[in-house]
């Protein structure tokens, strides 16, 4: 009987293999770098840097940034669960949600200032 012949793997295919997993490496890490360069470049360019009080450089001035949220009462993240708690959560996002809920979506400036709760009405 004539079975088919299956080709060996051979040394030249498998160092074929490592060439181009070395390869899909190398370029994926050159990616990386010419997108971290890229985001870079943007966060320093677009004037963010300058705003980002989170750098070292800019400890002295972190109490004097304002940090006022106007109406806005965050909501404590530790403490008990009892039912009073969880009649102040639910006042608190049915308040957001109202406000949430009053913007058009559709309308003229959804992103506005005044939209977003950043300059009072």
């Amino acid at each position: 009987m004539d079975e088919p012949q299956v080709p060996a793997i051979t040394d030249e295919f498998a160092g074929s293999s490592k060439r181009r997993f070395l390869v899909f490496i190398s370029t994926s890490i050159l990616i990386a770098f010419v997108l971290v360069f890229i985001s870079m470049y943007m966060y320093n360019s677009s004037g963010a840097a300058q705003l980002d009080l989170s750098r070292p450089g800019y400890v002295s001035v972190r109490s004097q940034a304002i940090s006022d949220d106007g109406d806005f009462k965050n909501y404590s993240s530790t403490g008990t669960i009892d039912q009073s708690s969880i009649t102040e959560f639910k006042t608190l996002y049915s308040t957001q949600a109202q406000k949430t809920k009053s913007v058009d979506a559709f309308g003229g400036d959804p992103l506005s200032p005044t939209a977003l709760g950043l300059i009072a009405k």
